[in-house]
C-alpha cells in the first residue's frame, strides 16, 4: 500500500499530535520518523508495564542512546507517563517526544501533566482534497476523507 503524502510538516521541538481516531497518525509517525524509539501503548503488555512502573519509561528512553525521537503512542491509554516525559525533558538527555492521541480533552479532565508548554500541540485531521489524487465530492459528503475509508 502506497502511503499518501499529507501536509503535515512536524515541528522540530517535542509536540503532541491529536486527531480522529483514523486519521493516520499512528501510521504517518511510522513512515516519517523510522528510526524513532515506539513505545505503542495500544499493545496490552506494555501498556500494563508501564502503567504499573511509569519510571520503565526512562529506562527505555536512556538505554536507546541512538534514537533522538521517542514515540508515545496512544499516550491517553497511560497518563502518568506524561511526568516521567517532563523529567526527561528537562534532563541534559535532549530528545524529542512525539505523544500521541485521540484527544487532549481526556488528558486533561484526568488533571495530568500536560507538560506546561515544553512540548506544542498539533492535529493531524482527515484528508484534504489536495493531497488524493482523485477527489469526488460526492463519496466525501457521503462517506468522509478518513484514511480507513478513502483507501479502502
Amino acid at each position: 500500500m502506497e502511503l499518501l503524502r499529507r501536509f503535515f510538516q512536524p515541528p522540530r521541538q517535542s509536540f503532541f499530535l491529536f486527531g480522529p481516531r483514523g486519521t493516520g497518525k499512528s501510521t504517518w509517525l511510522r513512515h516519517a520518523l523510522p528510526d524513532a524509539l515506539v513505545v505503542d501503548l495500544l499493545q496490552p503488555d506494555v501498556a500494563r508495564e508501564l502503567a504499573a512502573r511509569p519510571e520503565r519509561l526512562r529506562d527505555l528512553v536512556l538505554g536507546a542512546p541512538g534514537r533522538p525521537t521517542v514515540v508515545l503512542d496512544e499516550v491517553q491509554r497511560v497518563p502518568e507517563l506524561l511526568n516521567v516525559v517532563h523529567a526527561l525533558l528537562e534532563s541534559k538527555d535532549r530528545r524529542r517526544f512525539v505523544l500521541t492521541g485521540s484527544s487532549a480533552r481526556k488528558l486533561r479532565r484526568g488533571g495530568v501533566d500536560l507538560l506546561a508548554g515544553r512540548a506544542v500541540v498539533r492535529t493531524l485531521h482527515p484528508f484534504m482534497a489536495a493531497e488524493l489524487r482523485f477527489f469526488d465530492i460526492d463519496v466525501a459528503l457521503t462517506r468522509g476523507l478518513l484514511p480507513l475509508v478513502t483507501t479502502s
